[in-house]
């Protein structure tokens, strides 16, 4: 692949987080929205503030690169850390707490699950993946470790690690295409059930292609979710990719428009497409008010640095 075409990939993924989140924030639990309205909310604003979401997916890059890698403690503590400095960006209720006992002493991989016994299968390692599935994204065996690794910090239930295994995967299958040629989405979601296990995912998927060919919004809520639960949540961000694959912008809008825990089906949205797509994807008109902007694309073309280098000898 042209290194060009891929570097902007990598840009795309972690700038598309960043844009479906801000874009999703303000209509986060309603039933459903219309893109127009989440347009005019956009177009309306100076700023496009983003939700902990993406401040947690700043985190899983800043961890990779300083490590050149994955570090599941020092991954840990950098969320510590950004929550402690940025409170603020709308965290729920678990991370802080796991925050809280990372900080106390407490072991990365115990915390998650002493506030949740049996652990959370919420969407919150998902929804910060991006970095992960850009990095990894022809390594599969890698992306799957790292991808349940990285969940196990906060979400460490089965259903949560496959979760963001599902959400990375596809925003490496994303990375691979090229997206001048046909797109097939039945063929996608082939490649994306070689590696689910869980019979949820499974029905999911199942769910997915049968949907391709059936456009009732109610129906495709009740089959695939609008929820928080990782399970409720990144299909229907995959489903909104798949069957709007040439534009972002059509794409995000979708994923919103089906109401519930928007800005994270944005997010994950976002990640997917803009990996498929590359940052050119992104409608300036977004972009350029993105807060950060320029501090997440730095930390995409320094992931994309590490991936280099690591190419350079092949």
């Amino acid at each position: 692949m042209d290194r060009g075409i891929l570097r902007s990939k990598f840009i795309g993924s972690l700038i598309g987080t960043a844009i479906g989140d801000t874009l999703g924030a303000f209509s986060e639990g309603w039933v459903g929205v219309h893109p127009t309205q989440v347009e005019f909310v956009a177009d309306n604003q100076s700023i496009l503030c983003y939700t902990d979401d993406t401040h947690m997916m700043i985190g899983v890059a800043e961890s990779l690169v300083m490590k050149q890698g994955f570090d599941a403690e020092h991954m840990a503590n950098v969320f510590v850390q950004n929550y402690q400095e940025e409170p603020y960006r709308g965290y729920g209720p678990g991370p802080p707490r796991i925050f809280k006992l990372i900080g106390l002493g407490e072991p990365w991989d115990k915390a998650a699950e002493t506030i949740y016994p049996g652990g959370s299968y919420g969407n919150g390692s998902a929804m910060r993946i991006a970095p992960v599935g850009v990095l990894y994204w022809d390594q599969p065996d890698e992306l799957f470790r790292v991808a349940h690794e990285s969940s196990r910090i906060t979400h460490s239930h089965e259903l949560g690690k496959e979760g963001a295994a599902l959400e990375a995967h596809a925003i490496a299958l994303a990375t691979s295409m090229d997206a001048s040629e046909p797109f097939d989405a039945k063929q996608f979601l082939d490649k994306l059930g070689t590696t689910v296990q869980h019979k949820v995912y499974q029905q999911r998927l199942a769910d997915m292609r049968a949907l391709l060919y059936q456009r009732d919004m109610a129906n495709i809520v009740s089959s695939l979710g609008h929820g928080i639960e990782a399970f409720n949540s990144v299909p229907a961000a995959i489903y909104s990719f798949l069957i709007h694959p040439h534009s972002f912008e059509e794409s995000v809008l979708y994923a919103i428009s089906l109401g519930g825990d928007t800005d994270t089906i944005g997010a994950m949205n976002g990640a997917i497409s803009g990996a498929y797509l590359g940052i050119s994807s992104i409608p300036q008109k977004w972009e350029l008010k993105l807060e950060n902007r320029e501090y997440i694309e730095n930390l995409a073309n320094k992931l994309w640095t590490i991936y280099s280098n690591r190419h350079k000898s092949h």
